[in-house]
């Protein structure tokens, strides 16, 4: 680990009236994949503006934008496959493109998801991120943060994170058959065998990972027990607070399940997955008690999730059956064709 951090290339000092080494760019459906991005730079010492950990509300979006990008001496463009996203994508690019002609601002684009790079983003520096699910690691984490300084890789770095890298895929891999067969002790074995490895010191990810495979597999305690460990390395990723939230539902405990949604969603955390768990423990909660209130605070968030997230079956599904639930039979219809229409 310590070779990691004596290879990658420390933040460099902040010119005055600067606050900000990298400005992070991206679209909200992106959030979670970036928040891992944002938790590795941060512990590599840079300074990082993400919106949701320094936006006050009330404050102007545009103008509170606009004075941290003038703050920063870098960005980092993050583009994802939605179609919708070109105008937007355009805007924050032109903004860079901008800063980087006056001399003191560089950024790189990373392509998620395979998506086809818009033409005005493919004659700058892009990394090629869409093999990476579980989060930037290794060779491409490296090309970031030299790219960013305009510095090519040193040999012992690429050698280093190349390592990282297949140790990464290779374990993945095993937890992936493994959880496959349902083989709960490989699936505990492995964090437990590996957690002095690189490739899990680094990042939450594999640990994560051989998480959700035990709750899959119907071992939510065996689940719990490992992002205990996570959380205590790593205590600020949301992945394994959410996943923390899902073992304890399939436990049975949705009191302290509906807690960690809860918190996570008051923090800014509103993408499906999130949400859809969060009002999964409003249900439970009506399930125990009878209280229709909670059957409709359920329904709500589904219908919330739906809404900001209109291609997502699951939140829409959800949505229209408790609005049946509720008698709201007209606006269960509504939703029901809607959720539809995504198979048409």
């Amino acid at each position: 680990m310590e070779e990691f951090f004596r290879l990658a290339p420390a933040p460099w000092a902040l010119a005055a009236g600067r606050k900000w080494h990298i400005f992070l760019s991206y679209r909200s459906t992106q959030r979670k994949w970036v928040l891992g991005l944002y938790d590795i730079l941060t512990q590599l010492k840079y300074q990082v503006f993400m919106d949701q950990f320094v936006l006050v509300g009330g404050q102007g979006l545009a103008s509170s934008l606009g004075d941290n990008l003038d703050a920063s001496e870098a960005g980092i463009l993050v583009w994802s496959a939605r179609s919708e996203d070109s105008a937007w994508c355009r805007k924050e690019y032109d903004s860079f493109e901008s800063r980087e002609s006056s001399g003191d601002f560089k950024f790189v684009a990373l392509r998620l998801n395979s998506a086809p790079l818009p033409g005005f983003v493919q004659g700058t520096l892009w990394i090629d991120c869409s093999e990476e699910r579980d989060g930037l690691s290794g060779i491409s984490l490296l090309r970031l943060l030299y790219g960013l300084q305009g510095k090519p890789l040193p040999e012992q770095a690429v050698r280093l994170a190349t390592q990282i890298d297949e140790a990464a895929k290779n374990d993945m891999a095993a937890i992936r058959s493994a959880a496959s067969a349902k083989h709960v002790e490989e699936i505990v074995k492995l964090p437990a065998d590996r957690r002095d490895d690189l490739a899990w010191r680094f990042s939450p990810a594999l640990s994560c990972a051989a998480a959700q495979a035990l709750i899959s597999v119907g071992s939510p305690q065996q689940a719990l027990r490992v992002l205990d460990s996570v959380r205590a390395v790593f205590p600020a990723p949301i992945r394994p607070r959410q996943l923390t939230g899902l073992a304890l539902a399939r436990s049975g405990d949705w009191k302290q399940a509906k807690a960690v949604f809860g918190e996570l969603y008051e923090l800014g955390e509103r993408d499906p997955e999130t949400v859809g768990m969060y009002a999964r423990t409003w249900m439970d909660a009506y399930q125990a008690t009878g209280d229709r209130l909670l059957l409709r605070r359920s329904r709500d968030l589904y219908a919330e999730s739906f809404a900001s997230a209109p291609d997502n079956y699951y939140t829409g599904i959800n949505a229209a059956s408790k609005s049946i639930f509720l008698d709201e039979i007209e606006v269960g219809m509504r939703l029901g064709k809607q959720v539809g229409a995504l198979d048409a």
